[in-house]
């Protein structure tokens, strides 16, 4: 059976991942509030087609980039929870980094821009996400090579 210590840094992985949870509350108090005004009943998950109201296409920015933010998620904090092991300061960081992304993407998705490109704001998420799965990965061949 093997033991390990966790670096007191490593709190900072937590806090990064903690941090993600938040970022999913404003998604979906934001996607509430575009419902509202828009008026789509539950249990409807987007605008109908038919309606090309400004209302309408920003609730279906706002749920889109909630159903991006979910789908990203949770290989996003495995990826941080892995990498955080050998390297919690950088992994913190990029995990915050993460979430500031995210945020952004949602703010500027939900602006209504056409075709939903306000988004780009916030892109450079994908940027720490693949930084945090090469670490991840990084950490894996180390531990196979015992070093």
């Amino acid at each position: 059976m093997a033991t390990f210590t966790l670096d007191p840094n490593y709190g900072y992985v937590l806090l990064a991942a903690t941090s993600t949870f938040l970022v999913n509350y404003a998604h979906s108090m934001n996607t509430g509030r575009m419902r509202k005004l828009a008026k789509v009943p539950y249990p409807g998950c987007y605008a109908p087609d038919s309606r090309t109201d400004p209302e309408a296409f920003k609730f279906n920015c706002a749920q889109r980039s909630h159903a991006n933010f979910t789908e990203n998620q949770p290989s996003m904090l495995a990826a941080l929870l892995l990498a955080g092991l050998r390297f919690p300061v950088a992994a913190a960081a990029m995990g915050f980094g993460w979430s500031l992304g995210r945020y952004l993407y949602m703010t500027g998705y939900t602006r209504g821009d056409a075709g939903g490109k306000g988004r780009y704001q916030g892109i450079f998420f994908q940027v720490f996400q693949i930084g945090l799965v090469l670490m991840a990965g990084y950490n894996g061949v180390m531990m196979v090579l015992q070093k």
